[in-house]
């Protein structure tokens, strides 16, 4: 039975349970991909300010990460989290989405730790807050060690910067 195969993973009601039933744990991707976007349409659509959907955002991120660690099936998350595109955001907008990251990393880090996920970050650093890098070093040390899922941030990214720096 599927259900028990991923045993940490307990269903909340009946319809969570039956797809859970459905999943077959030897066929789930080694490495899921997400691209963090439309919080801001979304809270809008939603007549809420952009925050609003920044920090639903931030929740649905959270559920996402627990939920691949405990199926212990899935190696690697990696969230594409801030492009190199979102400078161009209203600077007001940019500072709380720092504020933000910084928030979450220092109330989640021991949580990610207690479940020996590691926390790495990708992108270009030279452009994020020295306060944010420093947060941001110091969890990938304090998590160095983990053995278990990795969870990838891709902070500054961009298709073209990719590509320039590849060439470099």
């Amino acid at each position: 039975n599927a259900v028990k195969a991923i045993e940490s993973l307990k269903a909340a009601n009946r319809e969570e349970e039956r797809l859970l039933g459905e999943i077959d744990p030897h066929r789930l991707p080694q490495h899921i991909a997400v691209i963090m976007d439309g919080n801001g349409r979304w809270a809008q659509r939603r007549h809420l300010p952009r925050i609003a959907g920044h920090r639903a955002g931030v929740k649905a991120a959270r559920e996402i990460i627990e939920t691949c660690a405990r199926m212990k099936k899935i190696n690697a998350l990696t969230l594409y989290a801030f492009s190199v595109e979102n400078w161009r955001r209203p600077k007001t907008e940019v500072d709380f989405l720092m504020r933000l990251l910084r928030e979450y990393l220092r109330k989640e880090l021991p949580v990610i730790h207690k479940n020996n996920i590691r926390l790495l970050v990708i992108g270009r650093p030279e452009q994020i807050p020295e306060a944010v890098n420093h947060d941001i070093e110091r969890a990938m040390r304090t998590t160095a060690g983990n053995t278990g899922m990795k969870l990838v941030v891709a902070l500054n990214y961009g298709a073209r910067a990719e590509l320039v720096d590849a060439f470099n």
